[in-house]
């Protein structure tokens, strides 16, 4: 009905299996355990670790065992790993493939700055059609992607809408498959974000992530230049040569945040975090790092994790409504 060869499908497909990469979106002034911050831990350790070493979620925090995330990983990978002598640094690291090259990244819900992988990464992952923990029926690796295409063209036919990119059919997806994917990559800078919340092909990737082999771009959130956090975050690309690029980034006015897309505590929040009337990616980032360090201080929010649920709402809210970044 869309009046798509065959044979041109298949050149498409294999442009997408050849040249598409994982992103994986993170938030760099998280604070871990045992290390001030994820971007430290990062340039010492060269190595990106799963949430059951790290401890901390831009998603879901259950990750220890019989938490949420154990028993759906255990449903997807067949108990795999939960198997006597599997450690927690076999557990696979989660990421979006970054089909549609936005700028501000194929999942930014899950953090203000992303590594781009190698496309060889790609091959040892496994992949779900919209977030794993809703148990989505399609699921595939490189070798069986033909579900995961089946729902993506499916969205794309009877919706124009697939994986946070608008009027998209299934010719324009075609297109875009068989031109753009192998073209260098474009500075992200002055380029207008997606703002893609909820859709996303999932990544699991399997073994590990090593910097200096596996990551070959890192887009970051342009609140960090010139702070301490963007000073590690260009010493991770030098010491473990990646690209280093910063895209447009987002930024909010507090009496700009609404009352009805995160709940009507959000307008409070903004006002008791933000720097000179304004919240941006390192704002919510001091607030988190604040939280940790002095709970009690915010237990007029409510508890530790309520709280942090917030915070983490609020960043969402940036990337849905939030401008360019601006020092000016």
């Amino acid at each position: 009905m869309s009046n798509i060869p065959w044979n041109t499908f298949e050149v498409a497909v294999t442009k997408l299996l050849s040249n598409a990469m994982v992103a994986l979106h993170f938030h760099p002034d998280r604070p871990i355990a045992g290390m001030n911050s994820v971007a430290q831990a990062l340039l010492e350790q060269g190595i990106y670790k799963n949430q059951f070493e790290t401890h901390i979620s831009n998603g879901s925090v259950s990750a220890y065992s019989g938490g949420a995330r154990d028993l759906w990983e255990k449903q997807m990978f067949g108990g795999a790993y939960q198997l006597d002598g599997v450690t927690n640094s076999q557990r696979p690291k989660y990421g979006a493939l970054d089909v549609m090259l936005h700028p501000d990244g194929p999942a930014p819900r899950f953090g203000s700055c992303y590594f781009i992988l190698s496309p060889k990464v790609s091959h040892r992952c496994t992949y779900t059609y919209l977030d794993s923990h809703q148990d989505p029926k399609e699921k595939g690796t490189y070798g069986e992607f033909d579900d995961i295409l089946a729902a993506l063209f499916k969205d794309a036919f009877f919706r124009n809408d697939a994986i946070g990119e608008n009027n998209l059919t299934p010719r324009k997806l075609i297109e875009h498959l068989l031109y753009n994917l192998e073209k260098p990559f474009k500075d992200p800078s002055k380029r207008e974000p997606n703002r893609n919340l909820n859709h996303y092909i999932e990544a699991q990737v399997h073994d590990d992530i090593m910097l200096n082999d596996d990551v070959e771009v890192l887009v970051a959130d342009p609140s960090f230049q010139g702070t301490f956090i963007g000073d590690v975050l260009e010493q991770i690309c030098l010491k473990y040569s990646i690209a280093l690029y910063w895209h447009m980034g987002f930024a909010m006015r507090v009496e700009e945040v609404p009352p009805d897309f995160r709940g009507p505590t959000m307008p409070s929040l903004a006002k008791r975090i933000a720097r000179n009337d304004y919240i941006d990616a390192s704002v919510v980032g001091v607030a988190v790092n604040d939280l940790k360090r002095n709970p009690a201080m915010w237990s007029d929010r409510g508890g530790y994790e309520e709280v942090l649920q917030e915070l983490k709402y609020m960043w969402h809210i940036l990337v849905r409504f939030g401008s360019p970044f601006s020092r000016e």
